[in-house]
């Protein structure tokens, strides 16, 4: 009896590495959907450039401009698009490689575990609620700023104010109604969505553009001279600061990923709209607050309504009213982008089986999921009624630098694993003959591959997949032991650790290494080598591109690169949002282990205990026994076999029967 309780026990925590770390399998169609394909190329540019241009452009801009950078926001765009392009790149191989709603939920899944994906969709799932709510807050301070805080003065006389630290300061009754209503008009199909959100998003762009040229028009040299704190009043300090914060105006772009589903062509249309839309925003950026910082000192700008407030001290109120019209465009497109993709994230997840089944299904009528959507719906509005848009935004960013920090290393994990090890091959989804058939490695034409030596050719780029290249044969007796591809993986995660040091060390000890302490330089050296020296070696590795139509370039070098930024960007922000984090983390953790992890479509198929006992044993115990059982197929790879991709072949045996028989397993 105490022994086979100990097996059982044992037997239960052993799996559970192996639950955890297990991958998605990727179903041989990945074009099949319950959902309306029927978005193209131009729907979905126009939405991510909607989800990115609203609070950000005409509520941010003001905050980051009077209080963190100065004039020198125009470096905190820069630094924030440029980081948010390398992970953007990440996000567009991606969506190649897999067409499904759940942006990085899903790329997780089939490449690092079940683990890090619920970690990633729980945390995506917070991101879009708090965008929702932020640009839902952001929206109602414009009506009430055009309105001269008549609102506001009216609510406060009504209920009163509320003193907590964090929450606002009165409850804002008209954000909350403005995600209801919203979240109800997206109900409506996604094809009137995608036409509704392109309208708004061209009035938009024509704003933006009016906004630059009266400005530039209006601009004025001395607003960025020393009289005014020159052009970096905060130092270097305040515009990495206030690109953490800029960081907020780019994270739509991962709408396209999760619009993915709903592509008619995923494999060209998401890398291409992801790439325009993010230029096309990030320039904007950049010259709006270009002209704002030049029309205004910077101690005049109003951060609740920066630009009808810059417009107005230069007595053009005509731009004034024009702006706000924009801006309110704007907004709706972010706050529509929000719960576009919110109730999506759920389903992907629910469809796994890792949330409540509930929210798997869609309606047959408009192959919409109408109670993500009308609960994504109460959710974000309840967050917009009680808090300030500060702590939304703050809060909001270190869920999203994870999530592009953990796309970014799956990049270079899957590029480097065998084909073989993701269960179905990953192929565009495009029409046969379609350049997902190239070989980046052999350079070949699509007319060789389509001839009798493709096979050969595929298994030379599957033997090779993962393994040292031929120049670099020498580190064979170091590097070759291991399975193709683990060694890769194992370096991915040795570099995100040392980033983490890295850009702690500038943070913490950046005086001694700015005075040349010797035991800081000797510390950060060390670090820095053993980073590039993780980078060294994913490059001296062959990698699997087949089958994708777009690629990242220079992988590991850029994938790695956004790490790096991403974890620096994520290390300036504030202890309280570290804190607020975690405490969200740890709520998703009980989801995951007291519901995920048991109903998960990537389970084992049999889980009885019976498995465990000998058959006499189980006549003898009636507690957790079946008799005249059959046995089960029980994996048994342990936490780092699944997450590197190594595979066994031997047979498996069941804990009470290795000494008697073997049970055929499977890996």
């Amino acid at each position: 009896m105490p022994s086979s309780r100990r097996a059982i026990m044992k037997h239960i925590l052993s799996g559970m590495c192996s639950k955890m770390n297990r991958t998605k399998v990727v179903p041989t169609d990945v074009m099949e959907t319950p959902l309306n394909r029927c978005l193209n190329t131009f729907d979905i540019a126009l939405l991510g450039i909607g989800h990115m241009v609203g609070a950000g452009i005409y509520v941010l801009t003001g905050t980051v401009a009077k209080e963190m950078a100065g004039p020198g926001i125009i470096l905190s765009f820069v630094l924030a698009g440029f980081i948010s392009m390398l992970a953007a790149l990440c996000y567009a191989e991606f969506g190649t490689r897999v067409p499904k709603a759940g942006s990085a939920y899903v790329y997780t899944y089939i490449s690092m575990g079940e683990f890090w994906a619920f970690v990633i969709g729980w945390n995506i799932l917070l991101e879009h609620m708090l965008g929702a709510a932020s640009v839902a807050r952001a929206w109602s301070g414009y009506v009430d700023s055009m309105l001269g805080g008549w609102i506001g003065n009216t609510t406060l006389a009504l209920t009163g104010g509320m003193h907590e630290p964090g929450l606002a300061q009165y409850p804002d009754i008209l954000a909350f109604m403005v995600c209801i209503v919203y979240a109800a008009a997206l109900a409506i199909g996604v094809k009137a969505t995608a036409m509704f959100n392109s309208l708004l998003t061209l009035v938009n762009i024509a704003v933006m553009i009016l906004v630059i040229s009266v400005g530039f028009w209006y601009a004025d040299t001395k607003n960025w001279s020393e009289a005014e704190g020159g052009f970096l009043p905060y130092g270097v300090g305040g515009v990495i600061a206030g690109a953490a914060t800029c960081f907020y105006a780019f994270v739509g772009f991962d709408s396209i990923a999760t619009s993915g589903e709903e592509a008619k062509s995923p494999a060209t249309s998401i890398p291409i709209a992801t790439i325009i839309s993010l230029c096309v925003v990030t320039v904007g950026y950049i010259l709006v607050s270009a002209a704002l910082t030049l029309m205004i000192p910077i101690s005049d700008i109003n951060p609740a309504a920066s630009l009808p407030e810059a417009f107005g001290q230069l007595n053009l109120s005509w731009a004034k009213y024009i702006i706000s019209i924009g801006a309110l465009c704007g907004m709706t497109t972010t706050l529509l982008g929000s719960l576009f993709a919110l109730p999506r994230c759920m389903y992907a997840m629910a469809s796994d089986g890792l949330l409540f089944s509930c929210f798997g299904k869609v309606n047959a009528k408009t192959q919409i999921p109408l109670l993500n959507l009308a609960v994504a719906g109460v959710l974000s509005a309840t967050l917009a009624l009680v808090f300030d848009l500060a702590k939304l935004v703050e809060f909001m960013s270190i869920g999203t630098l994870l999530a592009y920090t953990i796309v970014s290393a799956s990049v270079i994990i899957l590029r480097y694993r065998p084909m073989s090890q993701l269960h179905n091959p990953i192929r565009a989804p495009d029409t046969p003959g379609s350049p997902d058939d190239v070989s980046d490695e052999d350079s070949m034409s699509q007319s060789s591959l389509d001839t009798a030596s493709s096979p050969t050719n595929f298994l030379i780029e599957e033997g090779l997949a993962g393994r040292l290249k031929t120049q670099f044969r020498y580190l064979e007796p170091l590097l070759g032991r291991f399975e193709p591809g683990s060694v890769v993986s194992v370096a991915v995660m040795l570099f995100i650790g040392l980033c983490f040091a890295i850009c702690v060390e500038l943070k913490v000890s950046w005086t001694e290494l700015y005075s040349g302490t010797w035991w800081a330089l000797l510390i950060y050296g060390f670090i820095i080598f053993s980073a590039c020296l993780c980078v060294a070696v994913m490059a001296v590795h062959n990698q699997n591109t087949r089958g994708l139509v777009f690629k990242v370039p220079l992988v590991p070098f850029v994938p790695a690169l956004g790490i790096f930024c991403n974890i620096l960007l994520m290390v300036h922000l504030d202890a309280v949002t570290w804190t607020r984090f975690f405490v969200w983390v740890c709520i998703g953790m009980v989801v995951y282990f007291l519901y995920g992890i048991h109903h998960s479509k990537e389970g084992e198929t049999c889980t009885s205990y019976s498995i465990l006992m000998t058959s006499s044993e189980a006549g003898k115990l009636p507690w957790g026994s079946v008799k005249g059982f059959t046995s089960g197929k029980v994996g048994r790879h342990s936490a780092i076999e699944r997450f590197t991709g190594r595979t066994k072949t031997e047979d498996k045996k069941s804990i009470a029967e290795e000494s008697d028989h073997e049970t055929p397993g499977y890996s």
